[in-house]
């Protein structure tokens, strides 16, 4: 694809995001921290190694999906070289499928519908979904297993965003805050993005179905981009 440089350079590749393709990844954090921008930049990752992405956003038109990705991609292109960056707005755009859903429409026997008109007539074969605004406060286990069984029957790597909230204080024994605390055990990977003084830290709590030691890597949203990068 000739994105190799933009790929290798991206802090997220600690999360081994070109690993196992039938993971389910987590992004958790209060309201307006920066999930749906990070849900982004793994989705773009994703597109620049060459796979196809769709982004469901549930609650939210596709107006709005759809500016984060100029946004983010805008910022790509101003703060690396591309040497035609065109055919980068193309790729994007041809490798990238959005998707909306009212809140009440969306559950597991629509997914699988609108998934396999996709794919079984040939107009969209996704390797990744990131799933937007999902809301987790009534998902039990066997709800969530449902979801990620067919995500694996369909071989797809899978990205939730879900919002914790202060006054719920409950916690799963690896850190995993509620309404998913517990459910951790069926995401590959879970990261926290927690307020500081003057950024948004990325904190990597569970990687490669392991706990972590927390924040290790050091990656932070920028505050005036909001995109990820080493603090340095």
């Amino acid at each position: 694809m000739g994105y190799e440089p933009l790929v290798k350079k991206n802090p997220l590749r600690v999360l081994n995001l070109a690993g196992n393709d039938k993971k389910m990844g987590l992004i958790m954090a209060r309201a307006g921290l920066g999930k749906t921008a990070l849900l982004v930049q793994i989705a773009l990752d994703s597109i620049l190694r060459g796979k196809r992405v769709v982004h469901i956003s549930i609650g939210e038109n596709l107006e709005k999906t759809k500016l984060w990705y100029d946004d983010m991609l805008e910022i790509i292109l101003q703060e690396c070289s591309v040497a035609k960056p065109h055919e980068l707005i193309d790729m994007v755009q041809q490798h990238r499928m959005i998707m909306s859903f009212k809140e009440s429409a969306f559950n597991r026997a629509r997914l699988e519908e609108r998934l396999n008109d996709l794919i079984l007539q040939d107009i969209f074969k996704p390797d990744c979904v990131v799933i937007d605004g999902f809301d987790f406060t009534n998902m039990d286990h066997e709800d969530l297993e449902d979801i990620n069984n067919l995500m694996e029957s369909l071989r797809l790597q899978t990205w939730f965003s879900a919002t914790s909230h202060r006054e719920d204080e409950r916690v799963s024994p690896s850190g995993v805050p509620a309404p998913c605390h517990e459910l951790d055990d069926l995401f590959e990977t879970v990261v926290l993005l927690k307020s500081e003084q003057e950024h948004v830290q990325l904190e990597i709590i569970r990687h490669n179905s392991d706990a972590c030691s927390g924040d290790v890597h050091h990656l932070i949203l920028d505050p005036a981009t909001m995109m990820v990068k080493k603090d340095d």
